[in-house]
């Protein structure tokens, strides 16, 4: 099985589950670093860029985007959605900003060790 998650631009190759149950986090600010976004739109794009191998459920990504606001990675605003109601849009802080580029490091960092160790 071969995953390219294209938000990240890495490649992974027979990559187990436990390495991606940590990469919820990493997707959502790289994705609301590209344009702030509501939930349900986040949960769309992860499971696009993902090609369909990401399905967040409602119980796994709202608690995440409350663990990113309450560290100050993401703050949010109540405005109009594209259907005009109205939803919680998260954009990224400078902070956020700053943690994404330390957990992309990371990351590259983990899958050139798992690289090494095949």
């Amino acid at each position: 099985m071969s995953i390219y998650v294209e938000v990240l631009g890495i490649s992974m190759d027979e990559v187990g589950n436990e390495l991606l149950k940590g990469t919820l986090d990493v997707l959502i600010l790289k994705i609301v670093a590209l344009e702030q976004s509501h939930g349900y739109a986040i949960a769309q794009r992860l499971q696009q860029l993902s090609n369909d191998f990401f399905q967040v459920h409602q119980g796994s990504l709202y608690p995440a985007l409350h663990r990113l606001e309450d560290r100050g990675w993401l703050q949010s605003e109540w405005k109009d959605s594209e259907t005009g109601r109205k939803a919680k849009f998260y954009l990224l802080t400078r902070k956020g900003r700053r943690q994404l580029e330390i957990e992309v490091l990371n990351w590259e960092k983990n899958v050139r060790c798992h690289s090494h160790d095949s």
